[in-house]
């Protein structure tokens, strides 16, 4: 990767530090040098600058290609290979599938930073806007009337994706994206490796794991949503106060994603199937960095103290920096609806544990209620 000698600078050309940059170039070398690369002009480093760079800022092919007096066909190519490689050489270490104990870890983290107990982390769905594919009818033309594929995600409590389905059509934001979703197939039939049930903190009520998602989502034995409505009786305001405040990590999540890797801030002009790349390279990119944060300085972390939402003594959220750098602007808007809003009786009752918990002396936290009755809302 080109090298620059300040390291604020380096971060901000690339959104990593330089011993990132050399780590990440060692790891993906081997899938882009071709027999014959002695004789390219093109190194693996000046490769890997290129793409990263087109991610970070958002620039056009053209005007990338221009800054590195290449031809804009050269970038492209690159481009294309690149971002596989970044996906083959990271998604097994950084994007595997949890562990029956990784899942009871991201669990104790989630009651531990964000007072949710037995979860195993939040989902969201995001519209990732697209220039029109030619000859594509209305496939990825959804009802926001733009076109675009689908991003689904769990995130856990640090803000790392655990589970990932990409690229499905924009026109299937009518509620059957989850339950079409390699995951949420997989929750559905019971073969995600996930811990069997066990006891809320500090009782003998035995629960199972669960996610927690928006009002978009279906209510499941797995899948906690919000009480629908107004004018709720306190304890159900509460819950979903404390659900609200969870989901905050995936909104959080999604806003790094867009503040650090700046292609996501219009429609990416590139055909579905290379969007997907495109989304996966940050992806893994992103878990990447921050699963090595802790060891580099804070004015060159991929997340730096207080770039995302954090609480204040009162128990209520400040907005992260992401929000200033973003300020809306970005291509990964909300899908409408995740499924139909069915839910069985099993899960009612579950749902009722939880809220009945909260308000227990071993569920509740201090400012819930003050907060709740005031009218804060975690900003999500």
């Amino acid at each position: 990767m080109r090298r620059l000698i300040d390291e604020e600078v380096h971060f901000r050309y690339f959104r990593m530090s330089q011993a990132r940059s050399d780590d990440l170039l060692r790891r993906i070398s081997p899938l882009i040098i071709h027999q014959g690369t002695h004789q390219s002009p093109v190194s693996p480093a000046e490769r890997l600058s290129v793409t990263v760079r087109i991610l970070a800022t958002g620039n056009s092919q053209q005007s990338v290609a221009d800054s590195y007096r290449l031809g804009k066909s050269t970038v492209h190519y690159i481009m294309k290979e690149t971002y596989k490689a970044l996906w083959t050489a990271l998604k097994d270490e950084y994007l595997s599938i949890p562990t029956v104990e990784e899942w009871r870890t991201i669990a104790a983290d989630n009651w531990r930073y964000w007072n949710f107990p037995v979860c195993l982390g939040s989902l969201d769905g995001k519209h990732v806007a697209i220039k029109a594919p030619p000859r594509s009818g209305s496939d990825y033309y959804n009802y926001k009337k733009y076109s675009s594929i689908i991003l689904l995600a769990a995130v856990d409590a640090k803000y790392k994706f655990t589970l990932v389905d990409i690229g499905a059509y924009g026109r299937e934001s009518d509620g059957g994206v989850f339950s079409r979703s390699a995951f949420g197939i997989q929750l559905e039939n019971d073969t995600l490796p996930i811990p069997v049930p066990t006891h809320l903190p500090g009782t003998d009520v035995e629960v199972p794991y669960v996610f927690v998602g928006d009002e978009a989502f279906p209510l499941k034995k797995y899948l906690m949503r919000p009480y629908p409505g107004r004018d709720l009786p306190i304890d159900k305001r509460v819950f979903n106060y404390r659900l609200s405040r969870n989901r905050r990590i995936v909104e959080n999540a999604f806003g790094i994603l867009a503040a650090r890797w700046r292609i996501f801030g219009r429609p990416i002009e590139a055909k579905p199937e290379n969007v997907d790349h495109v989304v996966k390279a940050t992806i893994v990119l992103h878990n990447y960095l921050l699963s090595t944060d802790s060891s580099i300085e804070p004015n060159v972390r991929y997340v730096p103290p207080r770039f995302v939402d954090f609480m204040g003594e009162d128990g209520d959220i400040r907005p992260g920096q992401w929000r200033l750098i973003t300020r809306g602007d970005t291509n990964l808007r909300d899908v409408g609806r995740m499924g139909a809003n069915i839910a069985t009786r099993n899960a009612t009752n579950i749902r009722d544990t939880f809220k009945n918990y909260f308000q227990s002396n071993s569920g509740m936290v201090p400012w819930q209620n003050e907060l709740v009755n005031r009218g804060a809302e975690p900003m999500i």
